[in-house]
């Protein structure tokens, strides 16, 4: 067995739950022991016992940073002279640079040119050199590479690495020890390590638990190899924290020894995900922190009857992007609709359509009259009106009451 100390760690090095206790003594009172907690509404949604545990709520709100610290503490005092390099798409790059700050550690990290603003901002003010290179997270790996051979720094690796995985296992220490009845463990996977780290702790203390994986189908690396299939990757996807083509050595194994299964969601079920944890429980997760309640959705029968333990892994979003996805989930919900009604090109029949609208309880957020660009005869116009509503039904009352006005009305499903 090869140490957690060591300063490289080969491919064959293997993790213990003793490798994770010692983690969380390490950590003991540097990381936050967050909140793990039932969700009885989401339990009700999905037909499952919901345990969400909210790893969004440390101090760089995402779980990386407990690896990151578990690694930095093993350095030798020659390597935190030299200082550490990093390559990530945001969250590990937090946690390392706001620990090497902590430790006096010079630290380098290397992110892709296109990782959210929130990120790369949050990440130097932690006092880190920032290099931005490549499209994805495995470009940004080989300017990794070079660098940290060209300055001599210590590589601290996002998940292939046994005191990595070692700390994000002690997230099950304390997930077990808050709800011990938890028999289900779903957790997102970028490289591995989180699931790697969690599946050696809950194992040990809870033989019969099962754990499943959870990736993007934009970026399935680690699916493929679990079911032995190639699949290409995409350029791009809202779960940036786990845009990882190729995982690592040692969580592919681990994977393969210890996950039950790995599962696929889209991109509209984590933006789903997203809006409903922020609706019903009130927090903010970015697209990887939301992984495991997008499985749970789209695969309700697998999870059926289960206590299931969900990880909120990170809440690094960029605000712009939520306001997008918090929109685009109002469409989905029914909440906004946008509607095309015809009416006359005469005076008083905007009026009369809004009077109508109005009357019903729906608000309009937007309107636009169009004269021009329309099939309607002339003398006819459309107006294109986007209403909040209450759901569903409330839109089918205001087409119903607009129709039997005499103005032709439908739901733009764009």
């Amino acid at each position: 067995m090869t140490a957690i100390t060591d300063s490289a760690t080969p491919a064959t090095a293997t993790v213990t739950v003793d490798d994770v206790r010692r983690a969380a003594e390490r950590l003991q009172g540097q990381v936050e022991n967050t909140p793990c907690v039932h969700s009885r509404t989401l339990s009700a949604i999905t037909g499952a016992e919901v345990y969400l545990k909210f790893e969004n709520l440390q101090f760089t709100a995402s779980f990386k940073e407990r690896g990151a610290l578990n690694r930095l503490v093993a350095l030798s005092e020659a390597e935190r002279r030299r200082g550490v390099i990093a390559v990530s798409a945001g969250n590990h790059a937090q946690g390392v640079a706001y620990h090497a700050q902590r430790m006096g550690v010079p630290a380098v990290i290397v992110m892709p040119r296109f990782t959210p603003t929130v990120k790369v901002e949050r990440t130097r003010g932690f006092g880190a050199e920032i290099v931005l290179s490549g499209e994805t997270f495995d470009d940004a790996k080989v300017e990794c590479a070079r660098l940290a051979a060209e300055r001599g720094l210590t590589l601290i690796h996002p998940y292939d690495d046994a005191a990595v995985i070692a700390g994000q296992g002690t997230i099950a220490l304390e997930m077990l020890a808050a709800q011990p009845q938890i028999d289900c463990l779903c957790v997102a996977i970028g490289g591995g390590g989180l699931v790697s780290g969690v599946a050696v702790a809950a194992q040990a203390i809870k033989p019969g638990i099962e754990v499943l994986g959870v990736q993007t189908d934009q970026f399935p690396a680690m699916y493929a190899a679990f079911k032995g299939i190639s699949m290409p990757s995409a350029v791009a996807t809202l779960a940036e924290g786990i845009a990882v083509k190729s995982p690592g050595e040692i969580t592919r194994r681990i994977v393969r020894q210890r996950v039950s299964d790995v599962l696929l969601v889209s991109e509209g079920d984590i933006e789903h995900a997203i809006v409903l944890l922020l609706e019903i429980e009130k927090t903010v997760v970015e697209g990887a922190g939301a992984a495991g309640l997008a499985a749970l959705i789209r695969h309700k029968e697998r999870f059926a009857g289960k206590r299931v333990g969900l990880i909120l892994c990170g809440g690094n979003i960029d605000m712009m992007v939520l306001a997008d996805i918090i929109e685009r989930g109002m469409v989905r919900a029914g909440r906004l609709a946008r509607l095309r009604v015809a009416i006359r090109d005469v005076p008083g029949e905007l009026a009369r359509a809004a009077t109508i609208v109005g009357a019903l309880g729906a608000n309009i957020e937007e309107v636009a009259h169009q004269r021009a660009f329309t099939t309607l005869p002339a003398q006819n116009a459309q107006l294109e009106m986007v209403l909040q509503t209450r759901g569903p039904e409330h839109i089918e009352l205001v087409i119903r009451a607009l129709r039997e006005a005499g103005l032709p009305s439908e739901l733009d499903t764009y």
